[in-house]
């Protein structure tokens, strides 16, 4: 006899909308204060982000046997014989100890056996404060080039180090080892969370500061000695000259000159070869005296960096104005790198000059290319000495109208783009842009400059608000949730400082609907409430209905279905007075899905399919393709199952047509649950496997769990008991870690079934356990009901019957509350069994 009940059947019925971009080559299940990190056979190595090293690198031979000692697998100085776990360079800024970690990480990687995994690189910009990287950013950056999706990101620095780590972990338990480079710290404690705990998994750290707090083997970098600047400015200028350009070979004196003065610090040695390139005809002994002049301002320095400071202020003089003039307002852009185009809006002139001119900056080593063409940075050092300078002379650059016009250009810009992103048909699309996938590629180079952009810009500006509402769809589609929040919360605030009610009410409205993407319902709620009486405030009552349709599908999300349902017809009234056909037919597509979670599959099949058929005819493919996988749902539910499973089977080639994985994978879901009603398992297990898989490549753990749910509820039909637990596991981890409770309650109740038909009793029970205690939680008393039940019968198989009168007793309670005397009377003779099996009076 079976011994458990399905409280929740329909794993896939209830589902979330949420979809995040990117790829992910395993998956991490946080449960509790563990985390179990699962990898697949073949992992792909992490990671290919460490900087080129440099072809003229001499001087510091032993350095990097000293470092590659460290990091070698099974090797050490240490007198306990075990691998040195981190290894801290420290050293003057401009020292060289990035290139000496690339240097040192470059030949590791191409040892065999020792880094199998992969090099991961961050800089922390620990010296810029402007730039520097928190703990919590910067392990947002290694997870997600560990294949960590963002919807897998937790917020919290302690979740996040903890996750990090146990990815790390797992990397080296399957033999990929990973050497972890962390550039720039300014501090222990900010690179202290970036460390690797498993014993295995190498670090090194670079630093100006001696980090002694992190438990390392510390190394102190010194300055070149003569030899070796000599050798390298030697090196460097054939290396940019080519072998034929023999100036510094031909007068060693000035060589020698030149690296004293240089104080053998590799950067400005490097400075002063770049000035010797960027001039072909300038003798070495020229560079010399100029450097000569120079070195007397140095010694009045205080700053530990005055040499380098002296090698970016000679660098910087021999400068034309219009160079220079551009050096200093490179700094006004706040983001990591920018593009040719924005430096050339930043300086007041045309693409072409501008690439001039930061090509010149580039000779000179002011600036770097980018990882592709088109794009520059600035290492952290130079930007300051480029701050401070352009500061001094704000006025005669024109610093304040620079500002503007870059703030002015990133939002014609991202503007356009969110035009071509959007899917309804119509709108006008400017010229900047070919097509959506080309303002996409712009969206993702320029996000952090945009960010940035948003948040530094003056409350006066339009960028302050115009940013944040342009970028709400690109967040949305790339679902990077938090950087939508953060942005629109500023808008907000922005808003009302300046009283303004119409981007007051925008900014909110976007915060709303990136609230609803969090799954914070209860807040988006309040939200689109604000939004409303602003609405009406204005008398706009086109925004009336598109929040009264906000508000209704936040309101059906948090089940509060009456309340939806009355703001929903609500809106679709006012649609109606307004002529807004399209309007109104996103209310019925929201509608939909409630009349048929409210047992109406049939009048929903009647006006879905004029609803597929409206945005057919207008063209709108992406809206087709969500109603067609809508209508699918209500074709199941009327059992017009061969319907329904064409509906589906469409609804995902559209959406494999339009290019949103996500909608896809949620149509493959919905597919495997109407075959699984069919009974036909091969293809169902197809369906929901190819869900499981594609939703696992672009990160949509919500959509990854429902379907480890069907796959695990195809198998407990089959009665292949045993299979079902790995996938029902797996799906009850996701929907926790996803805070879908709802469903992970559902998941459980399947996975007490499956583990109480193979006999594994004590287990069944605490899963039992745990599916009551959500079901209380949630409020669904008839569930907790259910659940105890389960777990009383599961207890008396293991003769554990003084617990097992108590879970029963209080189903039997349960069930009385709810007026199910069916099974009230059921619980209570099972109980008086149990009682009895236990020598308990009755």
């Amino acid at each position: 006899m079976r011994q458990t009940e399905a409280a929740q059947v329909g794993a896939a019925e209830d589902r979330v909308s949420n979809t995040i971009g990117g790829g992910i080559f395993f998956h991490a299940v946080i449960q509790g204060r563990d985390i179990t990190v699962q990898l697949p056979p073949q992992i792909t190595p992490a990671l290919s982000g460490l900087p080129a090293p440099s072809a003229a690198f001499t001087g510091r031979d032993q350095d990097v046997d000293r470092l590659l000692k460290d990091l070698a697998p099974g090797e050490s100085g240490t007198s306990a014989g075990q691998a040195v776990r981190v290894t801290a360079v420290s050293g003057l800024a401009g020292i060289g100890k990035t290139e000496l970690a690339v240097q040192t990480a470059a030949r590791a990687r191409k040892k065999q056996g020792w880094f199998p995994g992969g090099v991961l690189f961050t800089d922390l910009s620990g010296y810029d404060p402007e730039r520097r990287l928190s703990p919590e950013r910067a392990l947002e950056g290694l997870l997600r080039a560990l294949g960590v999706p963002g919807d897998h990101i937790p917020n919290g620095l302690q979740d996040r180090q903890r996750l990090y780590r146990s990815v790390l972990a797992a990397y080296a338990e399957h033999q990929q080892r990973i050497l972890v480079v962390v550039d720039n710290a300014f501090t222990s404690e900010q690179v202290r969370p970036l460390l690797p705990t498993d014993g295995v998994t190498a670090a090194l750290v670079t630093s100006r500061h001696t980090l002694d707090g992190l438990d390392a083997r510390l190394h102190d970098l010194d300055v070149l000695e003569e030899s070796a600047s000599v050798a390298l400015l030697d090196q460097a200028l054939r290396q940019a000259r080519g072998e034929g350009d023999t100036r510094l070979a031909n007068d060693p004196e000035s060589a020698k000159t030149i690296a004293g003065l240089c104080e053998g610090l590799p950067l400005a040695l490097r400075i002063a070869v770049a000035l010797l390139a960027a001039a072909p005809a300038r003798p070495a002994a020229s560079l010399a005296t100029a450097l000569q002049a120079e070195h007397t301002r140095l010694d009045k320095l205080s700053r530990p960096d005055r040499a380098v400071r002296a090698a970016f202020d000679l660098s910087y003089r021999l400068l034309d104005s219009d160079h220079a003039r551009l050096f200093r307002l490179l700094p006004l852009n706040g983001g990591p790198d920018l593009s040719t185009e924005a430096a050339a809006h930043l300086a007041g002139t045309d693409t072409d000059r501008a690439e001039e001119l930061l090509q010149h900056l580039a000779d000179a080593h002011l600036v770097e290319p980018g990882q592709v063409w088109g794009r520059w940075r600035m290492h952290d050092l130079v930007r300051l000495f480029a701050d401070e300078a352009g500061h001094a002379r704000a006025t005669d650059d024109g610093r304040d109208a620079a500002v503007a016009r870059l703030l002015d250009h990133y939002l014609a810009t991202a503007q356009a783009a969110n035009i071509h992103l959007q899917t309804t048909p119509g709108l006008p699309l400017p010229g900047d842009f070919t097509d959506r996938d080309q303002a996409l590629q712009w969206l993702e180079a320029e996000e952090s400059n945009l960010i940035a952009a948003a948040t530094a810009a003056p409350a006066h500006h339009a960028a302050a608000t115009g940013l944040p509402l342009a970028l709400g769809t690109f967040f949305d589609v790339r679902r990077h949730i938090n950087d939508w929040i953060n942005l629109s919360t500023a808008a907000v605030a922005v808003s009302r400082e300046a009283g303004d009610r119409h981007n007051e009410r925008a900014a909110l409205d976007s915060l709303g609907n990136a609230l609803v993407r969090a799954g914070r319902f209860e807040e988006a709620v309040d939200i689109f409430t604000a939004v409303l009486d602003l609405c009406r405030e204005g008398g706009d009552r086109h925004a009336e209905a598109m929040t009264l349709t906000n508000l209704g599908q936040a309101l059906a999300l948090l089940e509060r279905i009456v309340e939806a349902v009355n703001v929903l017809t609500e809106a679709a009234a006012l649609f109606g007075k307004l002529g807004d056909s399209l309007g109104g037919a996103r209310v019925l597509g929201i509608l939909g899905p409630i009349q048929i979670k409210l047992g109406g599959s049939e009048q929903a099949v009647g006006y879905l399919t004029k609803i597929v058929a409206h945005w057919r005819k207008v063209g709108d493919r992406h809206a087709e393709s969500v109603m067609l996988d809508t209508l699918g749902l209500a074709l199941v539910g009327a059992s017009k199952f061969e319907e329904g499973v064409k509906a589906h089977t469409d609804a995902a080639a559209l959406f494999r047509e339009f290019g949103d994985p996500h909608g896809e994978a949620h149509a493959l879901n919905n597919l495997g649950a109407a075959l699984i009603q069919m009974r036909k398992w091969d293809e169902a297990a197809d369906a929901v496997l190819g869900a499981a898989r594609l939703s696992k490549e672009i990160g949509y753990p919500q959509c990854e769990a429902m379907a480890w749910a069907n796959f695990g509820q195809l198998l407990l039909q089959k009665r292949s008991f045993d299979k079902a637990v790995t996938p029902l596991t797996t799906a009850v981890s996701l929907f926790r870690e996803t805070g879908d409770r709802h469903n992970a309650a559902s998941a459980l109740n399947l996975l007490g079934q499956a583990l109480a038909e193979q006999g594994r009793f004590d287990e069944a029970a605490d899963v039992g356990a745990q599916d009551a205690s959500l079901c209380r939680e949630l409020g669904d008393r008839h569930g907790e009901g259910i659940a105890w039940k389960n777990v009383g019968l599961s207890l008396c198989q293991v003769h554990r019957f003084g617990e097992a009168v108590e879970a029963l007793s209080t189903a039997a309670a349960i069930f009385r509350e709810t007026g199910d005397r069916r099974r009230e009377a059921e619980v209570r003779h099972r109980a008086a069994l149990a009682r009895a099996s236990s020598g308990r009076p009755n």
